[in-house]
C-alpha cells in the first residue's frame, strides 16, 4: 500500500498542527533506486480506549511516505470513541478488528500473524513514529545484513512534548541481562521470518514481553544494528501501563529468568562494565552531555538492581 496524501486523510482538530496532522514525510520513489521493491513494512498497533491518542498513532505511520506499507490496527473492544477514530482512516488499512481479547500481547501477536512484509513492528496506540522513520529502517536494511534494526527514541509528555531523549547503543547481551532494556519497541523493527525460527511474543507477560523477545534474540545469536537517528516517541501519562512498570517488572524479570536459566554472576562488575561501555559509546559519538547525565542518573539509582529501561 502506498502512503495517502494529506487530503485523501481526515481533516485534523483545529488545535493540531505539525507533524503528523497537517506536515507528512516527502513521498519516497515507488523504487528503490535499482528498481527493485521497498521493503515491504507491517506495522500493528494493539489498542483499548486510548481515543485521546490513536489518530497520533494512525497518522504516524501513515504519514511517513513510504510506498510499500501495511498496517493493522487490532483493538481490544473499545468504548472511548477509537472505533470512531479507526473507521475514519479504514480505507488506509490492510486490516483492523475490535473485538474482545485477552490483553495487549495477544493483540500483537494477532496482528503479526496476519503480516506479509518484510520488516515488522508495533506501535502502541499512545505512543508514535517521527518523520522518515521508515524510510531509515529500509536504507538500513538494504544496506547491511541483520535480524533487528533499531534506533533512538525521545521520551514525551502527555501533550507530545520531549522530556528526554534516549540515545540506544550497538546491542550487547551483556547489557540486555545485566541492564534491563537496551532497545525499545517504539523505534525498533525485525525480519518477519524471526517469528518462524523463535516465536513470537510471551502471552504470559504483560508488561515486559517486549524486553523477553529482544532478549531471546539475543539468546540465539541474533544479529542487531543501530540506525543513527531518532525513530519514534514514548509517551509517559497517567493512564499507560508503563505507571505499574516497576510494580509488576520484578515478578515478571523472574519468570523470565527463570524461563531462560539466567544468571548473573558477578553481578556489580558485569553491570558496570556495561555501563562502562556505553558511556565510552556516547563518548566517541561527541555525546558529551548525554553521556555525563547518564552516569549521574545511573551513580543516583545505585547499581544494584537491574533496571526495567537503560537510560
Amino acid at each position: 500500500m502506498l502512503c495517502p496524501a494529506l487530503v485523501e486523510l481526515p481533516p485534523p482538530p483545529p488545535d493540531k498542527t505539525g507533524w503528523p496532522w497537517t506536515e507528512q514525510s516527502p513521498q519516497l520513489l515507488d523504487t528503490l533506486p535499482d528498481s527493485s521493491p521497498w521493503p515491504r513494512v507491517s506495522i500493528v498497533t494493539p489498542s483499548y480506549n486510548q481515543g485521546e491518542f490513536i489518530e497520533q498513532t494512525i497518522l504516524s505511520v501513515l504519514d511517513q511516505g513510504y510506498p510499500n506499507l501495511e498496517y493493522i490496527i487490532m483493538d481490544g473492544g473499545s468504548t472511548d470513541g477509537t472505533v470512531e477514530i479507526i473507521r475514519g482512516y479504514e480505507s488506509h488499512l490492510a486490516y483492523w478488528v475490535s473485538e474482545p481479547d485477552e490483553g495487549q500481547t495477544q493483540a500483537i501477536n494477532k496482528g503479526f500473524r496476519r503480516c506479509t512484509g518484510d520488516l515488522v513492528a508495533w506501535q502502541n496506540s499512545d505512543d508514535y513514529y517521527l518523520p522518515g522513520a521508515f524510510e531509515k529502517i529500509a536504507n538500513a536494511y538494504e544496506a547491511r545484513e541483520a535480524d533487528v534494526y533499531f534506533g533512538h527514541k525521545y521520551n514525551v509528555n502527555r501533550d507530545g512534548h520531549i522530556v528526554r531523549p534516549m540515545c540506544y547503543t550497538p546491542y550487547s547481551l551483556r547489557a540486555n541481562v545485566y541492564e534491563g532494556s537496551v532497545i525499545a519497541n517504539q523505534s525498533a523493527f525485525w525480519r518477519r521470518e524471526l517469528f518462524d525460527r523463535l516465536g513470537y511474543l510471551d502471552e504470559s507477560l504483560d508488561y515486559a514481553m517486549d524486553y523477553e523477545f529482544f532478549l531471546r534474540l539475543g539468546l540465539n545469536g541474533c544479529r542487531f544494528s543501530l540506525v543513527n537517528g531518532f525513530l519514534g516517541c514514548y509517551r509517559a501519562h497517567e493512564g499507560s501501563k508503563s505507571v505499574y512498570l516497576h510494580d509488576n517488572w520484578p515478578a515478571e524479570h523472574a519468570r523470565i529468568d527463570e524461563k531462560h536459566h539466567i544468571k548473573r554472576p558477578a553481578k556489580r562488575i558485569n553491570k558496570g562494565l556495561s555501563l562502562l561501555r556505553r558511556t565510552c559509546h556516547y563518548l566517541r559519538q561527541g555525546n558529551f552531555h548525554y553521556a555525563c547525565q547518564g552516569l549521574k542518573r545511573r551513580l543516583a539509582l545505585g547499581m544494584h538492581a537491574t533496571e526495567p529501561t537503560v537510560e
